[in-house]
């Protein structure tokens, strides 16, 4: 769970995409985030440097300055579009998926293709914000987790 260096992003750990598609997603950020108290989870995309996807939970999201992006995208709001299928919003778009107590996620193939992932990709879990974390998969901090002398956990 380390820093990787002074001021920098929080590191939770590293996530391998299982082959059927399973993701776990570090203790550390479950307990934090407290992601599944609610049994599901919305996951939006990653910004281009880092890829992958940013993962919050309704209970996060509806109060902050971004629950906007629930009161504008009511399917969303109300887990009525299926599970698994992105919405373009305001540049980004969001997807909402069930979550095990456990705090594990399925990524369906048609989830990985739309993400540009694939089974044995390690996802490095970032500290975002209060609001969401990111499971990237590219870019400086991937490469910096690659060299780093110190334990990243992996999942």
């Amino acid at each position: 769970m380390p820093q990787m260096n002074k001021g920098g992003k929080f590191i939770f750990g590293k996530s391998v995409i299982q082959p059927d598609g399973a993701v776990q997603i570090p203790v550390q950020a479950i307990q934090e985030y407290q992601i599944t108290t609610e049994g599901r989870v919305y996951l939006f995309t990653g910004s281009k440097v880092t890829g992958g996807f940013c993962v919050t939970r309704k209970g996060l999201l509806e109060p902050s300055k971004l629950g906007h992006i629930l009161t504008e995208n009511p399917d969303l709001l109300h887990y009525t579009a299926a599970p698994g299928v992105f919405l373009r919003y305001k540049g980004r778009s969001y997807c909402w998926t069930t979550i095990t107590n456990d705090g594990k996620i399925a990524l369906s193939k048609n989830m990985m293709d739309f993400l540009e992932l694939a089974p044995g990709n390690a996802l490095l879990s970032i500290r975002s914000s209060d609001i969401a974390f990111t499971m990237g998969v590219k870019g400086p901090l991937l490469e910096k987790a690659q060299n780093y002398e110190g334990e990243i956990p992996i999942f």
